[in-house]
């Protein structure tokens, strides 16, 4: 059996127990870890497995699921996806290669931060599309996500986006010439996506969102220090909201009263005049 399974957001505690049953039973196990992190290292999830871990990167899923996927017809293998495996992204590959070799495949689920991001005080029914943001470069700067994010706008619905991370990465430099040489991890900030956003819509001007867009920045979600900061994009480029896993939600026009009530909460009270002033021209029905 391949058990593919959810880990959820934070520890090595939020699997769930079916989770952990499963786990416990298998011959090998492999933690995805190049599309998100835990906030602990994989020791803490062998120490209370009781197993050893193997870490799995983008290489070794996507070029040598066979590794993976050896004599699982006779033998239990776990691959640990951090939030849920089928939440922000998808391992439909891993799976579909599976059922090609006949393999059982069986789904545990968790949570992710599909769904844990209606702590934010929004609606999950009030969300539009999701999307995902990348870091620019001196070269290459890609709009093809402001389109999802305008027809959001246009018909009033959040968007959350999701920020970059780069783990087990290579220069440009080091891959031209073939050597194993990999960058320092880095994670995308909220202030780094709302300075690229801005910047896409001063040269589009289609008006999808501008600085006055009230927008909410979703930090570290499901652990311990979880925190929310909720004001215009332009306040928002000013705080600093720490250790990563960074996420941002653009507040779509439809925001009922009971979503903004939460909303306003999270607004440093500085701010919460200028909320008010917003939230009563462009987002009151």
């Amino acid at each position: 059996m391949l058990y593919v399974i959810g880990l959820g957001l934070s520890d090595e505690r939020d699997i769930t127990v079916k989770g952990l049953d499963a786990v416990r039973s298998c011959e090998r196990i492999y933690l995805e870890a190049y599309t998100s992190i835990l906030m602990v290292e994989k020791e803490k999830l062998e120490a209370f497995y009781g197993k050893p871990v193997t870490i799995a990167d983008r290489e070794m899923v996507e070029s040598d699921s066979d590794t993976i996927l050896a004599n699982a017809q006779t033998v239990n293998v776990a691959f640990l996806v951090v939030g849920d495996p089928f939440g922000a992204t998808t391992h439909t590959d891993l799976v579909i290669r599976a059922k090609e070799l006949s393999i059982p495949v069986e789904t545990i689920h968790n949570a992710s931060i599909m769904n844990a991001i209606g702590a934010c005080g929004l609606q999950l029914y009030n969300f539009g599309q999701t999307i995902s943001m990348v870091w620019f470069t001196d070269t290459w700067r890609p709009d093809s996500w402001y389109n999802r994010v305008k027809e959001n706008s246009d018909i009033g619905l959040h968007t959350l986006c999701l920020l970059d991370i780069k783990v087990k990465e290579q220069s440009l430099e080091n891959m031209a010439r073939g050597r194993l040489i990999y960058e320092p991890p880095r994670f995308m900030t909220v202030n780094t996506c709302l300075e690229q956003m801005l910047e896409i819509e001063e040269n589009r001007g289609e008006k999808a969102y501008g600085p006055e867009t009230l927008a909410i920045g979703c930090v570290r979600l499901g652990t311990p220090t979880q925190l929310f900061v909720s004001g215009t994009m332009e306040q928002l480029l000013d705080v600093d909201f720490g250790a990563p896993l960074h996420s941002l939600v653009l507040v779509g026009r439809r925001m009922h009263v009971m979503e903004a009530e939460m909303v306003r909460a999270f607004c440093p009270e500085e701010h919460r005049a200028k909320f008010d002033e917003i939230y009563k021209r462009d987002y009151e029905s």
